[in-house]
């Protein structure tokens, strides 16, 4: 991960880190900001992003309206249904099934179409999450739901961190006062 120009890595265990921390010694934190130059560094197998990572003020956001959103539980079993509507890679994208906050969700027709949530991350970091199912996509469903979500973050005392690879994501981000401050990808060490 790289933010305001400095590097990161994370590794699942001591053995992976060292390897990691050998690799990343000399590397200039703007190779990794690029996955075929992120790949040259780190022997990697699968390689996810690269994503914006984008973080809000209290004092940026810019609260979105729009239908109404109902609160449900995270684990509450028409997620399930939104998510199955939705592709592999979205709902992996998305991760709506890691939730720890409540769901912010908008139905039509009796069917969930868009919901929005965050996972609680250490030293009160909200991780948005947000999906819409495709059919309903583009009508600033995504913006709504997500604005809801990031209100309850706020109110809890928490910094909401949106990761976006989509374009149409970082719009939303972006039009709810999110700014921009790294790039994260993510290796499979092969």
């Amino acid at each position: 991960m790289v933010l305001a120009g400095a590097g990161i890595g994370t590794a699942p265990d001591d053995a992976t880190a060292d390897a990691v921390r050998a690799a990343l010694a000399d590397c200039p934190p703007e190779r990794l900001h690029d996955p075929v130059e992120a790949a040259e560094v780190l022997p990697a197998g699968e390689i996810l992003g690269p994503a914006a990572l984008a973080y809000l003020a209290p004092d940026a956001f810019r609260p979105a309206s729009g239908p109404a959103v109902e609160q449900l539980p995270a684990d509450h079993i028409d997620l399930r249904a939104l998510e199955s509507r939705c592709s592999l890679e979205e709902r992996g994208e998305a991760s709506i099934g890691e939730l720890t906050s409540p769901v912010f969700a908008i139905r039509e027709g009796g069917d969930l179409i868009a919901a929005a949530g965050y996972v609680a991350w250490p030293r009160d970091t909200a991780h948005l999450a947000i999906l819409t199912a495709p059919r309903a996509r583009g009508r600033g469903l995504a913006k709504v739901t997500a604005s809801s979500a990031v209100a309850h973050a706020l109110a809890a005392g928490m910094l909401p961190q949106w990761r976006a690879r989509v374009p149409a994501s970082q719009r939303v981000a972006h039009a709810l006062g999110f700014t921009e401050l790294g790039v994260q990808i993510r290796l499979k060490i092969a």
